[in-house]
Parts: C-alpha cells; structure tokens; sequence
C-alpha cells in the first residue's frame, strides 16, 4: 500500500523530455568536426616545423642581432608545446561547447558565440599577416577551422535552437 510523504500531495510527475531539434543535433556534429579538425590542426602544426624554425632565425632579438641557433631551437620547442596544448584546449571546449548545447543550456550558445568572435578576429590577423610564425599551411588550416564555427553559430541561432534553449530553461541548469 502507498503512503504519502506526510503534507506532501501526489507524486510528481517525472520531467517531460524535450524533443532536440535538427539544428542543435546538427550544430553538435559540426562542433564534434571542429573538436577533430583542432587535433588535426595539430599535426598541421607539426609538419611546419622548419618553416617555424626558419621564420625564428630571421627575427632579430632586442639588440637588434640574429638569434642565435640555440635560441632559435628553444624557442621552436617553446611554440610547439604552446601549439599542441592550445589545440588540446580547442578541442576540449568544442567537446564541451557540443554536449552543453545539446543538453539546452542556454549560457554554452553565448560562450560558443564570444568564442567564435575571438577565433574570427584571430583568422583575419592570421590570414593578414599578423602572425610572425604561420605559415601558408597553419593560416589556410585555420580558415577552414573557422568555416566549421560559422557553420556552427549559424545553427546555433536559428529559430529552432533559439526555441529550444528558451525551452530548456525551466530544466535542471547544472
């Protein structure tokens, strides 16, 4: 026999699940392929190496002379570690970013946003010329990177996503 919780009513009635668009499902997969395309960005990263080592050689240090073999060397080393980390990271987020959007929270489509603002900015010095080290293919490689995030955010704001995450608002926000 069922015994109510003393001044407690019936039982409540188990959470209703919300059905997940085609946008978000889509945007998710695409973030997946942003998750994957910065591991390879990675290894695009690595292939460049001497092309890195040789743009360090024609830097001048603050004395305005050549560096020398050795610091090139170790300041070869130094961005690699920065790069690899740095695309672990990317990656990382476009995971996070993914299964947070696809669970409705709100705050991971304005982060995924302010995100790709930050990566658009990055792309066009990039692509400019501003950064010292990149070489033909790292710049093209993020370009592409940065095509998978417009097609991302496009989805993301669309009227469905929109609809969603308005609706997933009363849901657990944890």
């Amino acid at each position: 026999m069922y015994q109510p919780f003393p001044g407690g009513a019936e039982s409540p009635e188990p959470a209703q699940a919300t059905v997940v668009p085609p946008s978000i499902t889509r945007a998710e997969r695409a973030m997946y392929v942003g998750a994957a395309a910065s591991v390879i960005g990675i290894i695009v990263d690595l292939t460049t190496y001497s092309s890195l080592q040789n743009a360090l050689a024609k830097r001048k240090n603050k004395n305005g002379q050549l560096l020398t073999h050795a610091q090139v060397v170790d300041l070869a080393h130094v961005e690699v570690v920065v790069l690899v980390v740095a695309g672990l990271i990317a990656a990382g987020v476009w995971i996070w970013m993914a299964r947070s959007c696809r669970a409705g929270k709100s705050w991971a489509r304005i982060v995924s946003t302010v995100l790709f603002a930050i990566s658009t900015i990055g792309v066009f010095v990039s692509v400019g010329g501003g950064a010292l080290t990149a070489g033909a293919a790292t710049r093209i490689y993020g370009f592409v990177v940065w095509i998978v995030g417009l097609i991302v955010i496009i989805l993301l704001w669309q009227r469905t996503s929109s609809d969603y995450f308005e609706g997933s608002k009363g849901a657990a926000r944890y």
